[in-house]
């Protein structure tokens, strides 16, 4: 899901898109497993029991469960995205309301990164930018192959600031 076209400004052009790494999927993956797991072994407990009550008791359990620790979580890794354009870097989130963050590549002062072990093994890193608002920096939790997505920022950082100073300078 990139940034639709009827958002971008005049001349603008997507470099990267990307979203959280796939690590964040591990646990919801986890928990789908586990609750199919222990949601089978319960419907074969519970047998034919009765009216088959108990039975769809468990499927609906196991549906609430599966929604909440699965599905929801992979719907919120899909649609959180961050783009970089060549003028901006949008962050863009949510299933029903979208929210959304909007940083001109003119504005931003600082571009680091930090990894951690487990982010080194993996490949991936939290990218942070601090612009010249009063807000806090804009921190891009989990981006893979951080260094590259790293280096295109600070690139094209660089190139903003010195067509800014040209064109102040003429």
């Amino acid at each position: 899901m990139s940034l639709p076209r009827k958002l971008m400004i005049d001349g603008e052009q997507v470099i990267a898109t990307t979203r959280t790494h796939v690590k964040v999927l591990f646990l919801p993956f986890l928990i789908l497993l586990v609750v199919a797991g222990v949601g089978g072994w319960a419907i074969s407990q519970v047998g034919d029991s009765g009216s088959g009550v108990p039975r769809w008791i468990v499927v609906a359990a196991m549906l609430v469960l599966i929604v909440w620790g699965s599905v929801l979580p992979f719907l919120k890794w899909l649609t959180w995205t961050y783009t970089l354009t060549n003028k901006r870097i949008v962050e863009q989130k949510g299933l029903l309301t979208r929210t959304g963050r909007v940083i001109p590549l003119s504005r931003i002062n600082d571009v680091a990164f930090e990894k951690n072990l487990n982010d080194r093994i993996l490949g991936c890193g939290t990218l942070i930018i601090h612009d010249a608002s009063e807000q806090a920096g804009l921190e891009l939790n989990d981006i893979p192959h951080i260094e590259a997505f790293h280096r295109t920022v600070t690139n094209l950082v660089f190139e903003k600031h010195d067509k800014t100073a040209t064109d102040e300078s003429v």
